[in-house]
């Protein structure tokens, strides 16, 4: 039980002793993708060798010296894992399979020598050590900077790499001061709106009901985004730090972590890290001797999309059907049990530890001109180095898909890219769009936004109405059905863009379907609602010239409708086999044996069965 501000610092220096007695640190990456791939069985393996050659040691042990076998958070580099980075040499070995163990062992961290097979090697060039790595090199780790490099299940590495020192400077503040050491931070929410985050903490410090609540939205429902899962595995203890210091300037002795089902690992996280916290004084009554107390309960939600805003959010938790209402009220005013309540998400909370103990001019060296600090962004797609990274805001997306996403594979040219899951938009492949800062204001001048920092690189052979239309069939299905713009909008789009893929589209639908677009976009009651149309807005504004082909000329340029396509057999090469004949589903082939065959294209169904069976490679589709 820590008792004060004396004890904490106490501990934390006793700890980092321990930490500093291995001598030698194996860190394997326990993030969902790489528990996926078998990195637990991996870390069974090499503590199990270790031990064999009483090399191990952990952090509580008063052994002189040893190795220290840890699950870590997530690494980041997720494309390449299973992921093991062994300090104090800094190697990063990549997708690392468990026959690889005992050699990791006997030569790595015996003999101290690489394993250069294992290494990332690009055109010839083997990269030794993790932050030579381009990937990781022209990063920013502010938010992940535990994030593969301690336990994540362990509350006493977290402390002794400096954790919850920022809780016990801030309980020797005034309230008003940490709001306003917030504010002058410049950190704006990044969850997607880009509030200001230090307001939002006055506004409520300011309200006189009681009681008020701290709520952290966990429920990251954008495809293809994993930033705040990232966050929750890798590194636990500071979200509830973050929520901790939340709490003690706003006024509010409750907190909620709105998590969704699907995450598993990062509500086991979560709630290890929440009794250790307890168990150790950090979260109950009169955390450190302050007068202060807090206690935190984690909700799992079921997955709705809707749910990841506010109101919708607190309605869940009261244990309603997870539908936005109109506002004023805010829920800065009435929020969670209509009492005031400040809302935040995972990566938000994730950087108030940071700017306490750092100080605002400290933080406010990375980022731009009211866009501090860094952002973490999901990078997948078509791009060669897909996984969790960061950045300081303001970093162009030229920076981030060529040099640290290396670019498009295959020699494939780059196309656009996808922002802000399916309330983002498209931005096309043009100087002016690769130059842009990525900051809330620059993207939002040109009809995208950072959302919660999903973004999905394409390629020449993405067709943009078909993106269009997956966006739009998520954000449908996803609607609560409670405002008729969004309700009704959204089908009406989904039908005209389904009709546009399979070629039955008109050029007058595509001004049906800006219409509809506009009108969602300014009447729909909540912020998920107002932004569904904005995947269709900028793909029209962007891309008119496909929308064009796929009405007028009725084909699709990356030839992905297969609605659009025609297949056709080449007499020259057709031998008469008939074994397209054969596997086609509604008799659509015609001819003789050993003669030329024929596809009636109005029985055609294009399943593509025949293009699998021809064995002479006769059969064409365009």
């Amino acid at each position: 039980m820590i008792k004060n501000y004396d004890d904490l610092i106490s501990l934390a220096s006793l700890y980092k002793k321990s930490l500093d007695k291995q001598r030698k640190k194996v860190l394997i990456c326990a993030g969902t993708g790489c528990v996926a791939g078998g990195s637990l069985r991996i870390y069974e393996k090499i503590k199990s060798l270790v031990k064999e050659n009483s090399l191990l040691v952990d952090v509580d042990l008063e052994k002189e010296e040893g190795i220290g076998v840890k699950k870590s958070g997530c690494h980041g580099f997720c494309e390449a894992g299973p992921l093991v980075r062994i300090e104090p040499y800094n190697y990063l070995y990549l997708h690392v399979k468990l026959e690889d163990c005992e050699e990791i062992v006997t030569k790595t961290l015996k003999e101290g020598k690489p394993i250069e097979r294992l290494m990332y090697n690009v055109k010839g060039k083997t990269y030794k050590t993790q932050e030579e790595i381009p990937f990781y090199e022209r990063q920013t780790r502010l938010v992940l900077h535990n994030c593969g490099h301690i336990d994540a299940e362990s509350i006493q590495e977290y402390i002794g790499n400096g954790g919850y020192k920022a809780v016990a400077m801030a309980l020797n503040m005034e309230s008003m001061d940490v709001c306003q050491m917030v504010i002058d931070s410049g950190l704006r929410g990044r969850g997607g709106g880009g509030f200001a985050t230090g307001r939002k903490w006055i506004q409520v410090l300011s309200q006189p009901n009681h009681p008020k609540y701290v709520v952290c939205n966990g429920d990251e429902g954008d495809p293809g985004a994993f930033m705040d899962r990232s966050i929750m595995e890798g590194d636990p203890h500071k979200v509830i730090e973050g929520m901790l210091i939340s709490g003690y300037a706003t006024g509010a002795h409750e907190g909620y972590i709105y998590v969704r089902a699907e995450y598993p690992l990062a509500v086991n996280r979560l709630e290890t890290a929440i009794n250790q916290a307890l168990e150790y004084g950090l979260l109950g009554d009169n955390i450190l001797n302050s007068g202060f107390s807090f206690n935190i309960h984690i909700v799992q939600g079921a997955g709705a999309f809707v749910c990841g805003e506010g109101s919708a959010l607190t309605a869940s938790i009261e244990g309603e059907r997870g539908m936005p209402r109109v506002k004023p009220p805010r829920t800065v005013e009435k929020g969670l049990f209509e009492s005031p309540t400040v809302l935040n998400n995972v990566e938000t909370f994730a950087n108030i530890p940071i700017i306490i103990s750092k100080g605002v001019e400290e933080y406010k060296k990375y980022g731009i001109e009211n866009n501090s600090g860094t952002k973490v962004f999901a990078l997948t797609g078509n791009v060669v180095n897909t996984g969790l990274i960061e950045v300081p805001m303001g970093t162009t997306l030229r920076e981030v898909i060529f040099d640290i996403g290396g670019g498009i594979p295959n020699d494939r040219t780059f196309k656009a890219v996808q922002i802000g899951g399916p309330s983002g938009g498209c931005l096309i492949f043009d100087e002016e769009h690769l130059n842009i800062p990525l900051s809330f204001d620059s993207l939002e001048s040109v009809g995208a936004m950072i959302g919660s920092g999903g973004m999905v690189i394409m390629d020449e052979d993405t067709c943009m109405v078909e993106v269009a239309r997956f966006f739009m069939s998520f954000t449908q299905r996803e609607s609560c059905g409670k405002c008729i713009p969004c309700r009704e909008g959204t089908k009406r789009m989904l039908d005209i863009l389904e009709k546009i893929t399979v070629g039955k589209g008109t050029k007058d639908d595509l001004e049906l379907l800006y219409e509809i677009a506009d009108t969602v976009k300014n009447t729909a009651l909540c912020g998920l609602g107002k932004t569904a149309a904005n995947p269709v807005l900028s793909t029209l504004e962007y891309f008119y010239d496909e929308y064009l082909a796929h009405v007028e000329d009725k084909e699709c340029p990356a030839k992905i409708c297969k609605g659009l396509a025609r297949i056709f057999i080449e007499p020259s090469m057709c031998k008469g086999c008939t074994k397209c004949g054969k596997v086609c589903p509604v008799g659509a082939i015609s001819g003789k044996v050993k003669e030329p065959h024929v596809i009636d294209s109005n029985k055609c169904i294009k399943c593509g069965a025949c293009l699998e069976a021809c064995p002479f490679k006769a059969i064409k589709e365009v």
